[in-house]
C-alpha cells in the first residue's frame, strides 16, 4: 500500500466519507448511447441444490458457461452469494463449508476446491467484477439445521436467537457484529474481490404477532444507553448502523479500493409513516421501520459506496409502483452510486422491460441495473437475454467511476505499436501494473475510429475490446480501410486516462 493511501484511510476513518454523484452527461455521447453503466446479476446459492452433486471439473465447466452467457448479454458485474448461513463457498478458517456447496455443512469439497477463488479469476479474465455477497445475521434458514462441529453456534449458543423458524445472530450483541467484521476482513484480505455486498436481510422480516426475541440484549445494552422500551426500534437501528459503519472501516483498513454495496428492500419508508412526508407514495414493508435498516443514513455518512434498491414491482403496481420508487430513490440518494434492482420474471411477465429501462434512464442519478436472479437471464426468460443483446447492452460498458473514493486518472499507456505475430497483427502497449496499487491501470479499453471520424471516446460503439492484458489482436481488414486505434488505461476505481494513446493502422 502506498504511503499516500495510508494517510487517505486514516483521514476517511476520522471524517465523513462522501461519494460524488455522477451525471448522465458524463457517460453518454451525443447520440445518447451509454458508455458507462453497472450491469449486474445476482447468483444466489441458498436453497440451490445443483452444486453439491457436481465435481470441481463440472463446477468449472458450468460456471464458465454461465459467465460466458452473461457476458454475451452485457453483464459486467457478478454478485455471488458466498455466505448464505454463516458458512462459506470459499476456504475459510472462521466458518465451515456451506451445505449448499457440498451437501453437508463442514464437509470439504473434493480437493478443497475453492469456488470463490475460481470465480474471481474467471470473472476478471472476462473483465467482469466479482462482488462477494454475504448475509450478515442469518445462521440457519431452519431451526432443524444440523450445524457443523466447527460452527460458531456450538461455541456461543447464547449469542443466537430463533425467529420465524430461523436461527439468527442477535444483532444487539457487539461480539456478533465483531464476528461479521472479522469474516469480511478475512475475505477482503485474502481474495481479490471488487466489492462486499449485502442485501435486505438485517433484522428479519417481521411476522405479525411474533415479536423479535431480543429482550436479553436490550436489557444489557439498550437500557443502560438510555433507550426506553418505546425507543427499542431506535436501538435496533443503531445496532445495524454500527455494523455497517464498522464493516466499511474494516474494508478500508484492508484494501481501500474494495467497495461496499447494499441492496435494500425497495421501500425506505411510506409517506404516511414520515412526519415530514418525505417517504414514498407506497404502502408496504419498510426498511427503516420494519427491518431497522436506515439506508439513507448510511449513504449520507458515506459508509456504503453503492445502493441497489430492490424495486421488484411492476409499473402501475397499486402498493409499490416501480416508476414512483425509481423517482423516489433518485431524489433521495445523495451520495455514492445508485443502481436499480429488477426482478426479471415479474418484469417479463408484465411485458415491461422497455418501459422500465426507459424509466430509469430519465434520471441522472441512476447509473445502471442489477438483475434478479442471473438464472432468468441464462434461461432467456421470454427473450430477455436477446433483448439486452439487441437493444440495451449492444455495446460494452465500463463500470461508472467511483470518483468519490479516488478521482485522479491513471497515466496513459506507453509504447503503443503494431507487431507482426504468427496469428496476424497485434496491437501492444506498455503500462505499469500492480494488483496492490489501485491507482495503476487495472484494465485497458481499445477504441477504433475511421480515418476521418471524430475521436469520440464517449461513444461505446467504438469500443473494440476491454481487456486486462496489454495487447489486442487486430481484426482482418477486409474493406482495406485505414483505422485509428486509441488505447486508454483504467484504474481499480474505474477512472480512465484522459486521452489515451493513438496509432494509425493501414490495411
Amino acid at each position: 500500500m502506498h504511503l499516500k493511501y495510508t494517510y487517505g484511510v486514516f483521514f476517511v476513518l476520522c471524517c465523513l466519507i462522501t461519494g460524488c454523484s455522477t451525471t448522465r452527461s458524463l457517460y453518454e455521447n451525443s447520440s445518447g448511447e451509454t458508455k458507462r453503466a453497472f450491469r449486474g446479476a445476482w447468483i444466489q446459492t441458498v436453497f440451490q441444490e445443483e452444486y453439491k452433486t457436481m465435481t470441481p471439473e463440472q463446477l468449472k465447466k458450468a460456471f464458465i458457461r454461465k459467465l460466458d452467457d452473461l457476458q454475451a448479454c452485457g453483464i459486467n458485474a457478478i454478485i455471488f452469494q458466498v455466505r448464505p448461513e454463516a458458512d462459506a463457498f470459499y476456504q475459510s478458517g472462521i466458518e465451515p463449508w456451506s451445505r449448499f456447496y457440498t451437501g453437508k455443512q463442514g464437509l470439504a469439497p473434493e480437493d478443497d476446491f475453492d469456488l470463490m477463488k475460481f470465480l474471481i479469476s474467471a470473472c476478471h479474465r472476462r473483465n467482469m467484477e466479482f462482488h462477494a455477497w454475504l448475509n450478515p445475521f442469518r445462521a440457519a434458514t431452519s431451526v432443524n439445521m444440523e450445524f457443523a462441529g466447527s460452527h460458531i453456534y456450538h461455541t456461543y449458543p447464547e449469542r443466537f436467537v430463533t425467529y420465524n423458524n430461523q436461527i439468527l445472530f442477535d444483532p444487539g450483541l457487539p461480539e456478533n457484529r465483531q464476528h461479521i467484521c472479522r469474516v469480511v476482513r478475512d475475505i477482503v484480505g485474502r481474495y481479490d474481490v471488487d466489492a462486499i455486498h449485502m442485501d435486505d436481510y438485517f433484522y428479519p422480516y417481521p411476522v405479525a404477532g411474533l415479536p423479535f426475541p431480543d429482550d436479553t440484549s436490550f436489557r444489557k445494552y439498550g437500557l443502560p444507553k438510555g433507550y426506553t422500551e418505546e425507543r427499542r426500534g431506535d436501538w435496533r437501528r443503531e445496532n445495524v448502523n454500527t455494523l455497517v459503519r464498522d464493516l466499511k472501516h474494516a474494508i478500508l483498513l484492508e484494501k481501500p479500493w474494495v467497495r461496499f454495496g447494499i441492496s435494500p428492500f425497495g421501500i425506505y419508508r411510506n409517506r404516511k409513516s414520515t412526519p415530514d412526508g418525505s417517504g414514498s407514495e407506497t404502502n408496504g414493508l419498510q426498511n427503516y421501520d420494519d427491518l431497522y435498516a436506515d439506508i439513507l443514513y448510511w449513504i449520507e455518512q458515506g459508509w456504503i459506496d453503492y445502493t441497489i434498491p430492490q424495486i421488484y414491482w411492476e409499473i402501475g403496481h397499486q402498493a409499490a409502483d416501480y416508476a414512483t420508487l425509481t423517482a423516489w430513490w433518485s431524489r433521495h440518494t445523495k451520495g455514492g452510486h445508485l443502481y436499480i434492482g429488477q426482478d426479471v420474471a415479474r418484469t417479463m411477465k408484465a411485458g415491461q422491460l422497455t418501459q422500465k429501462m426507459a424509466c430509469a434512464r430519465r434520471f441522472s442519478r441512476i447509473d445502471g441495473h442489477c438483475f434478479w436472479p442471473a438464472n432468468e437471464l441464462l434461461w432467456n426468460n421470454q427473450g430477455i437475454a436477446d433483448s439486452l443483446k439487441r437493444h440495451y447492452h449492444r455495446y460494452p460498458a465500463l463500470i461508472p467511476a467511483y470518483t468519490g473514493m479516488h478521482h485522479d486518472r491513471p497515466d496513459e499507456v506507453k509504447g503503443l505499436r503494431v507487431e507482426r505475430v504468427p496469428e496476424g497483427r497485434r496491437l501492444s502497449w506498455n503500462a505499469e501494473q500492480n494488483p496492490e496499487d489501485p491507482e495503476l491501470p487495472r484494465y485497458f479499453v481499445v477504441y477504433r475510429f475511421g480515418k476521418k471520424e471524430r475521436l469520440d471516446l464517449d461513444n461505446p460503439a467504438r469500443i473494440m475490446a476491454i481487456t486486462q492484458g496489454k495487447s489486442y489482436m487486430l481484426p482482418e481488414n477486409g474493406h482495406k480501410e485505414t483505422f485509428r486505434y486509441v488505447v486508454t488505461a483504467v484504474d481499480r476505481f474505474h477512472n480512465e486516462s484522459k486521452k489515451g494513446r493513438r496509432i494509425k493502422v493501414k490495411p
